[in-house]
């Protein structure tokens, strides 16, 4: 009964301690790899976080930056009409500078040029052969008769 006992008991004791010798090292082993993991990781997310804020803070400024310049655009444009009112030595004149003045601003976009449509032959990407002589692609072209 002694032997059947420690048949039993030693590999029972022996898996126990496996276990045991298993858990402790599951335990500190992962510790050590997913920190330097992890801390990469929360690495290159604050340098994202960082590069998410300054994009956003560069739009925002050139948003500010083109209103600014719209808004002189639109100053220079007031004072502009205003010294035409006043300076105009007489209406035509004023009329005219008034028009040439808004004339510019109501310019739309400018139309593309486009190519001449009167091409009678369409462009090859290979020489022109004289008429009785063999093409590339004969068999005999290029061959010293």
């Amino acid at each position: 009964m002694e032997l059947s006992l420690l048949v039993w008991l030693l590999p029972t004791l022996a898996l126990v301690i496996g276990v045991a010798v298993g858990f402790i090292v599951a335990r500190l082993l992962p510790n050590a790899a997913p920190s330097s993991t992890q801390r990469q990781l929360d690495d290159i997310q604050q340098r994202f976080d960082n590069y998410q804020n300054q994009v956003v803070t560069h739009f925002n400024s050139t948003a500010v930056l083109v209103k600014k310049l719209t808004q002189s655009y639109q100053d220079v444009q007031d004072h502009l009409a205003d010294g035409a009112n006043h300076l105009a030595l007489d209406e035509l004149t004023r009329q005219r500078l008034l028009a040439a003045l808004h004339s510019e601003s109501a310019q739309g976009p400018r139309d593309r040029l486009t190519p001449p449509k009167d091409t009678a032959e369409v462009p090859r990407d290979y020489a022109p052969k004289s008429p009785n002589s063999p093409g590339m692609l004969d068999e005999s072209y290029g061959l010293k008769r």
